[in-house]
């Protein structure tokens, strides 16, 4: 008879928790989508793209919204319920037919496990598919309205900031006035002017800048008089996919698999630490130099400089702003999706002691604490990318400090009773 009523209460507990959780994942997804989907589909559809495109430009765009919101509407949902139950006594009835606070938690965690999973699934597994779905999707519409992403008489950046495009205005799917602004790969500024030009696919996954007449000027930046000019009929000037993917859906380690960003980690660790072995038997070259020179008594001035810029330049590879936000984004993987456990511990312990009001009470602290946890995240993150702090804590210390609000409240529980 207990095993039978033990497994009435988990099936209750745990429709009530997927019931809750139901309601507040709709309304976290809405907030969501309409932070992240909706202006972007706004601009899409001002410039005349077809309705279906968008739309499947929202689908592919999915997955992002699932994974964040369903963390959060775990919070929430398991603090409505509980709360609920304790304000119409159900938590007392529980325990006074000889039940312990385990058959409340067990439901709970069982629920957070699952919820987990999926929203690392829909993290892992959906979100880098989407993002490639996006991208080919994305080119394509590029081609029939360039305007989306070259946009009348603007000024865009590319390649981090090395190459820069100037465009007059856009009239279909011809560019008026381009003007392209780079590096060659000996180090010269060029210069690329042309009165008509348009997007094409040059294959081989290279998006191309057709140029009608163009005039193209390339000198050396130190010797301003030495200088080459031409101009041709037509000219296509290749710009690799991602430069213009990047400006609406951009590709890095926040839409790969946790198996991708661990390879890219890798492979980062080895160049660096290759980087740092060369570094090191300069600076040693150069300190045994400098020796040379002081015991010599030569001039050291040169020597001394060569070394203090090859000591900074350690320091600074040591600071890698790139591997630490591969890192970061890792663990941020993990700790975001089974972060559902952590909230559901601490949900039930924060429910139980909900006296009144129950689930509007609830609703007020999940959201409050799921925007206290998304700050410390944010901060997290701003430390291990500027501080150098240690990119497992950055990410994993909300969920540690959560886990630790909610055992010490259930403690305070149970030695008040």
């Amino acid at each position: 008879m207990r095993s039978a009523h033990s497994k009435t209460i988990f099936f209750y507990i745990a429709k009530e928790i997927l019931f809750a959780f139901f309601v507040c994942f709709l309304f976290f997804f809405f907030v969501f989508f309409v932070n992240q989907i909706l202006l972007m589909a706004e601009r899409i559809l001002s410039l005349r793209v077809p309705l279906g495109q968008v739309v499947m430009l929202i689908f592919y765009s999915l997955p992002l919204i699932i994974a964040l919101a369903f963390p959060f509407a775990c919070l929430t949902g398991t603090l409505m319920t509980i709360g609920r139950f304790t304000s119409d006594n159900e938590i007392l009835v529980v325990l006074s037919s000889g039940f312990s606070y385990r058959s409340i938690f067990f439901p709970a965690l069982s629920v957070g496990l699952l919820i987990s999973l999926f929203s690392f699934f829909a993290n892992d597994i959906l979100l880098p598919s989407g993002t490639i779905q996006f991208n080919r999707l994305w080119r394509r519409i590029l081609f029939s309205s360039p305007a989306l992403e070259l946009e009348a008489n603007s000024i865009k950046h590319f390649r981090d900031k090395s190459v820069i495009i100037v465009t007059g205005p856009v009239i279909n799917r011809t560019i008026r006035d381009i003007l392209i602004l780079d590096r060659t790969k000996d180090g010269e500024r060029r210069m690329i002017l042309a009165g008509e030009a348009g997007l094409v696919d040059s294959g081989g996954g290279r998006i191309g800048i057709s140029l009608k007449d163009p005039f193209v000027h390339s000198g050396k930046e130190n010797q301003r008089t030495n200088y080459d000019y031409a101009s041709a009929g037509s000219l296509n000037y290749f710009v690799s996919p991602n430069d213009f993917v990047q400006a609406a859906y951009p590709i890095g380690p926040k839409e790969m698999s946790s198996v991708d960003v661990w390879r890219e980690i890798r492979k980062k660790e080895t160049a660096l630490a290759e980087n740092l072995e060369n570094e090191y038997r300069r600076i040693t070259s150069d300190a045994l130099a400098l020796e040379k020179a002081m015991r010599e008594g030569g001039r050291t001035g040169v020597l001394a400089s060569d070394w203090e810029y090859a000591v900074s330049s350690i320091r600074e590879q040591e600071r890698d702003r790139s591997l630490s936000m591969y890192r970061l984004e890792f663990y941020k993987k993990f700790s975001i999706p089974f972060g559902a456990l952590s909230f559901v511990l601490a949900a039930v312990s924060i429910g139980i002691r909900a006296n009144k009001g129950g689930q509007t009470v609830g609703f007020i602290t999940g959201v409050c604490m799921s925007a206290l946890y998304w700050a410390m995240l944010l901060i997290g993150q701003d430390l291990g990318t500027r501080l150098d702090f240690s990119s497992f804590w950055a990410m994993w210390f909300p969920n540690f400090l959560v886990i630790g609000a909610g055992i010490v409240l259930l403690l305070i529980r149970s030695y008040s009773r």
